[in-house]
């Protein structure tokens, strides 16, 4: 997926009342602005659209934000496949969580490449793929190890990876010690994929199930919250004084963990359940309309 930043507009016409959506944001969000914030944005639906293309607008706020507050990004793509995002944004100060928090990496442009990672945790995946091996045999297989390398089943290659996969038996990837295992049924929808992983017992690791029949797993109890939760504490900012946004399944646990947890217009009804408000959609620039507010 290459991320472009264009000034044209990427979907339908907008089908909301946008002066309505700044007042409720405005209502939630007043005198946060004040505040030294924590806050915690995806990427795919939330900064960037579903064709990875980031706005004029989004770029230029995204900017200003990370110059006023403390912004993480926080996504399930790997390292390889975070940074781009990042210099494609601007934001050369701050924090970014790959791989639905299993990396954390800190951006300081006096830093050799501009960043380091500063915590990773991984886990044993064997049972969890033994398991799941029975349940879906024809599923493909993908292992994210600590240095951002992924080996995969043949024929399993995807963007969100940021790098080649080295093509390796499943026995292989059971032996490995991971970061995050993706899990892809190609010939199943999201609820029969739901089902498997329901009666398939997997226990141990952490997944949440995207768009497609698509599950990411992780060291238990690793989510993007878990990572932002370690960055609060780190940097002493008051819980009351985190936002987050986001529009998938693996964003569910940072919007309850942010004082204030924002769903994108167009996320499921089941994020929007677990949000405290939901603003317009990525092709709407909701996101925008956030940071705007949280600018002050």
């Amino acid at each position: 997926m290459t991320t472009q930043t264009s000034t044209q507009a990427s979907s339908p016409t907008s089908t909301t009342d946008r002066d309505a959506t700044r007042a409720r944001l405005q209502e939630l969000l007043t005198g946060l602005s004040a505040q030294k914030l924590l806050i915690g944005l995806d990427v795919d639906g939330t900064l960037v659209d579903h064709d990875g293309v980031m706005s004029a607008e989004m770029h230029e706020v995204l900017q200003q934000t990370a110059e006023a507050h403390t912004v993480v990004i926080a996504t399930g793509r790997s390292l390889g496949a975070t940074l781009p995002i990042v210099e494609a944004a601007g934001v050369t100060h701050g924090f970014a969580v790959c791989s639905n928090g299993a990396v954390t990496v800190q951006m300081d442009p006096e830093l050799e490449g501009g960043h380091r990672i500063i915590d990773t945790r991984s886990f044993q995946p064997g049972h969890a793929l033994r398991t799941l091996r029975e349940v879906a045999p024809d599923a493909h297989y993908a292992v994210e190890m600590v240095d951002g390398s992924f080996r995969s089943t043949a024929g399993f290659q995807d963007a969100s990876f940021g790098v080649q996969a080295i093509e390796s038996q499943l026995d292989e990837l059971m032996e490995l010690e991971a970061v995050r295992v993706v899990v892809h049924v190609p010939d199943l929808s999201p609820q029969e994929f739901s089902k498997v992983i329901a009666e398939s017992g997997v226990h141990g690791v952490e997944y949440s199930i995207g768009w497609t029949a698509w599950l990411d797993m992780a060291a238990p109890g690793i989510s993007k919250a878990s990572a932002l939760e370690v960055l609060r504490s780190r940097l002493e900012i008051d819980s009351a004084h985190t936002v987050a946004v986001g529009d998938g399944f693996n964003d569910t646990e940072m919007l309850t963990w942010a004082a204030v947890g924002v769903a994108m217009g167009q996320a499921p009804q089941g994020v929007k359940d677990v949000a405290d408000i939901v603003t317009d959609s990525i092709y709407e620039d909701g996101t925008v309309l956030v940071l705007e507010q949280l600018l002050g």
